[in-house]
């Protein structure tokens, strides 16, 4: 019933400061922009005179890899709690790389908080082989994950 992932939706505060986060910083190459506006927003998003400002960004062109899509709501005030890996939400959005130590290095040149060094992890006996990752957080503190399976 169900196929693959279509895209995930991140809401943050300030689009542009994110777009070029996730641009500049991640090297995810921007797909575009959309407005949304009017009856069919308000009724999506279930809010009245609801406007929505979307950017979507990817690090693929295969059509199974997800793009991150922004959202940022206009004149409505936002709720910015702290994203925590330990509450029941998504935990995090994980990316791929082939260089997570170079990576590492770029993210803490640019000021992006990095919650530990990468780790190395041994899956192997449970069929997942192994990998080295860590966690970071984006301009809104929104939880990211590398990953390099090695």
């Amino acid at each position: 019933m169900v196929g693959r992932i279509y895209h995930i939706g991140l809401t943050v505060s300030d689009l542009d400061k994110s777009i070029n986060f996730y641009r500049d910083v991640l090297g995810l190459e921007f797909q575009g922009e959309v407005l949304m506006v009017g009856e069919e927003t308000d009724k999506l998003f279930n809010k009245k005179n609801c406007q929505a400002r979307l950017a979507y960004l990817n690090g693929s062109k295969n059509i199974e890899a997800p793009p991150i899509e922004l959202i940022q709501f206009i004149d409505n005030k936002i709720s910015k709690g702290q994203p925590d890996l330990f509450t029941t939400s998504i935990s995090e959005v994980c990316f791929y790389t082939d260089d997570i130590d170079s990576i590492y290095e770029h993210l803490v040149k640019n000021n992006v908080e990095c919650l530990s060094e990468p780790q190395y992890f041994d899956f192997t006996s449970h069929g997942f082989g192994k990998s080295k990752a860590f966690y970071f957080k984006d301009p809104d503190g929104i939880i990211l994950e590398m990953m390099q399976p090695l």
